[in-house]
């Protein structure tokens, strides 16, 4: 199914995209900071994934996404980094407007923050020959860094919140990765992660999930303060 690639992409953005409009809710207000965050995240993740996929990291299956390439890359998977962290965002400020007092205290913060950032670092040096867990592990140990010194209220409301992220992620993700369908969308080299796998799901993809929306959340709150003041 040529088209399986795109309607995951298509679906998951409709919705959100549809309540941004909401007249409690009000996303769209805040549209420039997020097409901003948006746009500046695929410089940093548009070049991994082309690189990546020109080194036979990972790749895409042509049975599930239209022949038009950019940089290598599906036009699918560029619509990816545009649809799936919009639906995340909007997930994340929906929930927060529903449950305002959702979130961890300073202390508690600050505790899970170094945890992860010493599993990050753990697994970035025992697999520091596998590209795939390397990079991602340096990159998210970099973002969970820099939004608890810059921002630790954000990570406060984030913890929590990508729990619940993660049910949707692995609906989308497992679909990708072959656990509703015949034949995966996106395959992975396991020489280059660590083969562990949350049922098809490479486990170093939720690290790269983890890292992919902190970064966009961290850019909308930045943008917001420092651009779009209302």
């Amino acid at each position: 199914m040529k088209y399986l690639y795109l309607l995951l992409d298509l679906s998951s953005l409709s919705v959100p995209f549809l309540y941004s409009f909401h007249p409690k809710l009000k996303l769209y207000k805040d549209w420039k900071s997020i097409g901003l965050a948006l746009f500046s995240t695929m410089f940093i993740f548009i070049p991994w994934d082309a690189i990546f996929t020109s080194n036979g990291f990972w790749g895409f299956n042509e049975a599930y996404y239209l022949d038009y390439r950019l940089l290598g890359l599906p036009i699918e998977e560029w619509l990816f980094f545009i649809c799936i962290p919009y639906a995340c965002i909007f997930t994340f400020y929906a929930l927060l407007y529903y449950f305002p007092n959702l979130g961890l205290s300073a202390k508690n913060t600050k505790i899970i923050s170094l945890l992860i950032a010493f599993f990050l670092v753990v697994l970035g040096i025992v697999y520091h020959d596998r590209w795939y867990t390397f990079t991602v592990s340096v990159y998210a140990l970099f973002c969970t860094l820099a939004a608890q010194k810059w921002n630790p209220g954000l990570l406060a409301k984030f913890y929590p919140i990508f729990v619940v992220i993660l049910l949707p992620f692995f609906l989308i993700n497992g679909t990708l990765t072959g656990s509703f369908i015949v034949d995966e969308v996106v395959w992975y080299n396991n020489d280059e992660n660590i083969g562990l796998r949350l049922f098809t799901i490479p486990v170093e993809d939720t690290i790269y999930a983890f890292a992919l929306l902190l970064t966009n959340l961290f850019l909308v709150e930045f943008f917001k303060k420092r651009l779009f003041r209302k």
